[in-house]
């Protein structure tokens, strides 16, 4: 009996989720990707001045991310993940509230927490607090604009900019105005109300780079997985006769064909890889409807640190997150970054380091700075937009998609990509009659 072979188009976390989760079940695995690394978006440059490897954009992950925590542990990258189990918030007039969990029970133990927020007044916390209770009584498949929600549900415009908007914003790389209740009700159910480490972000101790580098080459070595970087996937093709399976022409003039394919590539990519026949079927032109949402990174070194905090999350601010790297060096992540697409580099850079000057109280001199905007970061969460998102498994036979995108109940997230992944691998598995679940369970 031979063994069965499956190709994957793109090497970013969708990719390798769907190829740790089949090797280890009998199959032969082949990574296409057409950069010269791993990790997809999840990437690293090195920066030209100190050589240092530098993350294009921060990437973290929370305690209710089981499944990512799941795939770390099995490359073995587990322990490059640091908890933040205190996150501090921090308002343009320099007071910090930290932001920290006690030992009682969900959805009690953030209480004190959001009691102590000194940015929200004694009337906006109980407007949270109903807000809430109502959420955690809404159907989790309700997908009204969120923003309409919240106001039906007797919150004010402070409540909406000082809280909920602080939250979703970073969350789901979408402004609080766009955004749908489905994916809000998640993040706040999920990370905040049930379970007591739900909310406690995750932020990497290494480079991205670092981070999908040696242990995950190693594991997939380990395994048998082929890895081509630098192999560009032109477009899907129909078999040959004598050919089971899939087929992909790659740019070079080659083909390459396995049992089953799985195109783990962002969804602005998919239709362009499918035939016409392919493409123009109803369960794919759909995907054409998912908008991206852009994210902005500025990267700024001084020449000391300006702040002793391994991290905090801006009140009032343009930017949402500045997290310390240390020796003076802190990134600045705008989520939804809209407002900043007009602006050139040089007026970004003035906004944040302005606003940098304003929120910490420092002497350090600038040394200089990178601004890094990626325009389709993600998918706009938008009200319905799930049916807008494809199923892992296709109406094509033996074509698979993975990718953040694609429906896995979960907004787009790095767990959301290894849960694709997942699912890519379940419904392989299902098609060849040995089912199997592979999605890691939430906390419980």
């Amino acid at each position: 009996m031979t063994t069965p072979s499956v190709l994957i188009v793109g090497g970013g976390l969708a990719g390798l989720a769907a190829a740790v989760a089949l090797v280890p079940r009998g199959y032969r695995v082949t990574i296409l990707e057409s950069r010269p690394r791993l990790g997809g978006r999840a990437s690293s440059f090195s920066d030209p001045v100190t050589g240092q490897l530098v993350d294009a954009c921060q990437h973290v992950s929370m305690g209710c991310c089981t499944n990512f925590a799941h795939f770390c542990r099995t490359i073995g990258v587990g322990h490059f993940l640091e908890p933040q189990r205190t996150l501090w918030f921090r308002t343009p007039d320099r007071r910090t509230s930290p932001f920290r969990s006690d030992p009682w029970p969900a959805p009690f133990h953030l209480g004190r927490a959001l009691a102590g927020a000194h940015y929200l007044t004694t009337t906006d916390k109980l407007r949270i607090g109903w807000g809430m209770l109502q959420l955690l009584r809404e159907s989790p498949e309700a997908d009204p604009p969120a923003l309409e929600w919240l106001r039906n549900h007797r919150q004010n415009a402070r409540t909406i900019e000082r809280f909920w908007g602080v939250v979703l914003t970073s969350a789901l790389n979408e402004t609080v105005d766009r955004v749908g209740l489905k994916y809000a009700r998640k993040v706040f159910v999920d990370g905040f109300l049930r379970h007591r480490d739900g909310f406690t972000v995750h932020v990497p101790t290494v480079p991205l780079g670092r981070l999908y580098g040696e242990e995950m080459r190693g594991w997939l070595n380990a395994h048998s997985v082929e890895i081509r970087e630098n192999c560009g996937v032109k477009a899907v093709r129909s078999p040959r006769t004598n050919v089971r399976g899939q087929c992909v022409a790659l740019r070079d003039g080659s083909e390459m064909c396995a049992d089953a394919v799985i195109l783990a590539v962002p969804f602005d990519r998919v239709l362009d890889l499918l035939p016409a026949e392919i493409a123009t079927q109803p369960f794919f032109t759909r995907i054409a409807n998912l908008a991206p949402s852009p994210i902005t990174s500025v990267h700024l070194w001084f020449d000391r640190d300006i702040t002793l905090l391994p991290h905090v999350v801006l009140v009032d601010c343009v930017g949402q997150w500045v997290f310390n790297r240390g020796n003076g060096y802190v990134q600045v992540v705008v989520s939804a970054s809209y407002d900043l697409k007009k602006q050139g580099r040089e007026n970004i850079e003035s906004i944040i380091v302005t606003e940098l000057a304003r929120v910490f109280p420092h002497s350090a001199n600038l040394l200089r700075t990178k601004v890094v905007t990626e325009h389709t970061a993600t998918f706009s969460a938008v009200p319905g937009v799930d049916a807008y998102r494809p199923t892992q498994a296709t109406p094509i036979l033996n074509l698979f998609l993975a990718g953040d995108w694609t429906r896995t109940g979960w907004p787009a997230t790095m767990e959301g990509a290894v849960r694709s992944g997942y699912l890519a691998a379940e419904a392989i598995l299902a098609a060849h009659g040995r089912p199997e679940t592979l999605v890691q369970p939430d906390l419980a």
